[in-house]
């Protein structure tokens, strides 16, 4: 028996993973991991994979970095965890104080969680409980997009739309508004993404002026609807936003959970749009892929609104066990270190470049209905018939084809549905952005040549998808 093996069989025997139907295991080999550094994953036998996923989203600086190794080494040291109830450390000063100053202006309160959930969890309670404390209890509903995602959390799962993790559990979600997604994929042709975007806000504006009174705020994941297929709109949408938000008195939720830290071409996504949200939602890599943690940021008229003598019971009493963690501080300063040290952004400017020019040729591809980019994100989109951009029946699983043989090649492409997309560590070289382009195209020449007989269910929609 190999050692990858091994491994695999002990896993199978106790674990059950997540966004996993485990049954696929029974033919699909798990994959243990035994070491990782910089780009690259090596499993028990000495093989390695290029992680053009960051490791879902959120590894930017490479794994083993020495210089967020030596920064929590140093922490470990010194302190591990602390209760933030009543007691304080320097590495969560420290970041609270970054984070304030390199977010949008006005963001000057920092509220922790231990995920992006949990933090969205966090921004929907504060927002709902802010007009509470206002006397405005009937402000309590929600509105968010079409094909959203949020998280997989009660209220999370409720602010968002795809299918596949929301329909088995409708019965247990918030009633939220719902209005149409600016995703540019569908727009009409000789229609570009400002004009695409800006005429779907009037869903939104009719919304809002209708159902105001009841809205507590409108969340949105910033230029990019990520596990809803990479679907990319414009930031004129974000301005618009802004202004009806203002108009109508409802709060706006920015989820830059997978788009901050640099991913769409700017620091934050609503840089792009010069807004400042009433609530920013980070996570993934604020800590570089290390450590689990969540930051809301949110404004000082929302602070002074639960700030009051204790007995009003006019305070946000929410808490999560590891909040403000100083290990998890700690990968996040280092990790805002490097973005400050190193001109990253300017760097990923010609890495974006290089991705666009490598996958350029698959806009020519028979069954390729779309190659998008925003920044550090570049998706393409596998179709059944590219002029009409019918998809394939989500039961085929292309998608799955297409991973499997990256892994074959020493890659991690891990799809979302049929839509294949690079969204790599920002330390990836224009030579390993090649590789991920060749290794690509030919999996998806062997997705869609493959003939595939399914059982088509009636059970289900055909937006259902395989996650990523």
């Amino acid at each position: 028996m190999s050692e990858n093996h091994r491994w695999m069989q002990r896993d199978l025997a106790v674990l059950w993973h997540p966004c996993t139907q485990m049954k696929d295991h029974e033919q699909l080999p798990l994959i243990p991991i035994r070491r990782a550094e910089g780009i690259w994953l090596e499993d028990f036998e000495g093989k390695r994979y290029l992680d053009a996923v960051s490791s879902w989203w959120v590894n930017v600086f490479g794994h083993a970095n020495p210089r967020i190794n030596a920064r929590i080494r140093q922490q470990l040291e010194q302190l591990e965890h602390v209760m933030l109830a009543g007691f304080s450390h320097a590495p969560v000063i420290e970041l609270s104080e970054r984070l304030v100053q390199i977010t949008p202006e006005g963001l000057s309160r920092v509220f922790y969680a231990d995920n992006g959930s949990s933090g969205i969890e966090v921004a929907l309670k504060m927002s709902y409980h802010y007009w509470r404390n206002l006397g405005q209890s009937e402000k309590k509903r929600f509105v968010t997009l079409t094909n959203s995602y949020h998280g997989e959390t009660i209220a999370a799962m409720s602010v968002g739309d795809v299918p596949l993790f929301t329909d088995t559990y409708k019965p247990l979600l918030l009633d939220c508004f719902k209005v149409p997604s600016p995703d540019c994929y569908l727009r009409p042709e000789g229609v570009s993404w400002e004009e695409h975007s800006q005429a779907l806000f009037v869903p939104m504006e009719q919304c809002l002026a209708d159902h105001h009174h009841e809205i507590a705020a409108v969340i949105v994941e910033p230029l990019i609807q990520g596990a809803g297929g990479m679907r990319m709109y414009h930031p004129i949408y974000l301005k618009l936003l802004r202004e009806a938000c203002d108009r109508y008195g409802v709060h706006l939720i920015a989820d830059e959970i997978a788009v901050g830290f640099g991913r769409t071409g700017t620091l934050f996504a609503c840089e792009q749009a010069q807004i400042s949200p009433d609530f920013m939602v980070l996570s993934k890599a604020l800590t570089g892929g290390y450590l689990p943690m969540a930051a809301v940021l949110t404004t000082d008229q929302v602070y002074q609104a639960f700030y009051d003598d204790y007995s009003t019971l006019r305070a946000f009493l929410h808490s999560h066990t590891y909040t403000g963690n100083p290990l998890a501080c700690a990968a996040a300063l280092a990790t805002l270190d490097i973005f400050a040290e190193d001109r990253v952004i300017e760097r990923n400017q010609g890495l974006a470049t290089h991705m666009r020019k490598a996958t350029a040729h698959l806009s020519d591809h028979p069954h390729v209905a779309e190659v998008r980019q925003t920044g550090m994100v570049l998706a393409i989109e596998l179709v059944q018939d590219k002029a009409s951009k019918t998809p394939y029946p989500w039961q085929q699983r292309r998608g799955l084809a297409v991973y499997q043989h990256a892994l074959e090649r020493g890659a991690l492409l891990r799809p979302l549905g049929n839509v294949v997309y690079f969204l790599p560590p920002y330390i990836i070289t224009p030579e390993q952005i090649d590789f991920l382009a060749e290794v690509a195209t030919e999996g998806i020449d062997r997705a869609t040549q493959q003939k595939v007989q399914v059982a088509v269910s009636a059970c289900a929609p055909d937006q259902f998808r395989d996650p990523g």
